[in-house]
């Protein structure tokens, strides 16, 4: 099960993304990036994180340790941001965090073209987003971070933020264990990920009764009240069967076809191309930004 810890001290907000996590220090002397129950996300977003996440761990991949957190919104009474402390204000109790890997860099394009990763690692990362959903690891929003940056010991990838995985549990009747999703746009997937190798290793080891240990920490009110189930357990029961029936259909989503960096840059300049050509002389001017990163979210500049 996951560890519980208490939060003692707020230090600061993290400003990239629109969930508006924490930083917090804990009872334990542990640090961590806390996702709020109360974030505009929704527990379903905390609910995959667990999931997606325990499952990497198990799996061997690289992910932070994920704790429960219970948090007193009276450790952030300094926050200076309105909207910030209603946030805290409707995510008092249980939350979740997650080991904050202190100084680690993101994994942005610019890192990608000489950051070594071994296709049978990047092949291990796409099948497991491809298993589990998750539309949000794009080469310009990777959720991987490189860490450690300082010492002796040398750099690795870590993966992070599962919250948009798992899309079928937006929509439970339309859910297809048997789906394909476009992984052309994969973070890693110029690094001619060996997903076929990974599958072999992989598959077999999620077994149904790996995926019931995983459901089995997250926590019950965060499936309560779930639509077309009764019960937490009666969800549990939906999320491993989908996830289940999904591994043993992998020949159906399995993604091999990944476009080389050059490739992918001829794609974009063809774009870019084609939408100055269809832009009045006038808006010609303005840059086009597509498939570029986007700018990190003051959020000061909107809450206070």
């Amino acid at each position: 099960m996951l560890r519980e810890v208490t939060a003692t001290h707020y230090i600061a907000p993290l400003r990239s993304g629109g969930s508006v996590p924490g930083i917090v220090e804990a009872d334990d002397l542990g640090t961590y990036v806390v996702k709020f129950t109360g974030s505009a996300q929704g527990r379903k977003a905390l609910v995959a994180e667990v999931i997606v996440g325990e499952l990497a761990r198990a799996l061997g991949l690289r992910f932070p340790e994920l704790v429960l957190v219970h948090f007193d919104p009276a450790i952030a009474e300094h926050e200076p941001h309105q909207e910030v402390r209603g946030l805290h204000a409707a995510s008092a109790g249980v939350n979740l965090g997650m080991d904050h890997l202190p100084g680690a860099q993101d994994f942005t394009p610019d890192v990608a073209r000489t950051f070594p990763v071994d296709p049978l690692e990047a092949g291990r990362i796409v099948w497991l987003d491809a298993l589990t959903a998750n539309v949000d690891r794009t080469v310009h929003s990777s959720n991987l971070m490189i860490w450690p940056t300082l010492g002796v010991v040398p750099p690795r990838l870590w993966l992070i933020d599962h919250g948009a995985a798992l899309v079928f549990h937006h929509r439970w009747d339309g859910s297809d264990p048997e789906k394909a999703y476009d992984f052309r746009h994969h973070a890693l997937g110029h690094y001619a990920p060996d997903v076929r190798a990974a599958d072999a290793e992989l598959a077999p080891r999620v077994t149904e009764e790996l995926l019931r240990e995983i459901l089995a920490e997250v926590p019950g009110a965060w499936l309560s009240g779930e639509a077309g189930f009764a019960t937490p357990d009666a969800a549990r029961d939906a999320y491993a069967a989908h996830l289940h029936a999904r591994v043993r259909a992998s020949a159906a989503w399995l993604p091999t076809d990944f476009p080389t960096r050059e490739e992918l840059a001829a794609e974009n300049a063809l774009r870019a191309a084609k939408t100055q050509q269809d832009r009045p002389a006038w808006l010609k001017r303005v840059p086009d930004l597509h498939g570029k990163p986007a700018a990190e979210q003051d959020w000061s500049v909107h809450l206070g």
